[in-house]
């Protein structure tokens, strides 16, 4: 049976080479974050300061696999 993977949110702290990241979780974990195929194949930006929903396996919770972009929250936006 296929394990279950623990799905977090966190902040994108600091950028890497070949799309890796490192990720502040919300319970103040910091943890290196890789960019899942689908995110790479729709070409979606990724940068410091963004909010991202991260999977991370049981096994190893220094690494995890970053499966959405959240959307910002613009309170300051004037519209």
């Amino acid at each position: 049976m296929k394990e279950k993977k623990l799905i977090h949110e966190g902040l994108i702290t600091e950028s890497f080479p070949n799309g890796m990241f490192r990720v502040r979780l919300d319970n103040g974990d910091l943890i290196l974050g890789y960019i899942s195929g689908k995110i790479r194949r729709s070409f979606i930006r990724i940068l410091p300061g963004d909010r991202v929903k991260i999977e991370v396996s049981p096994y190893d919770s220094t690494r995890g696999r970053i499966i959405y972009r959240l959307p910002h929250n613009n309170k300051d936006s004037k519209d």
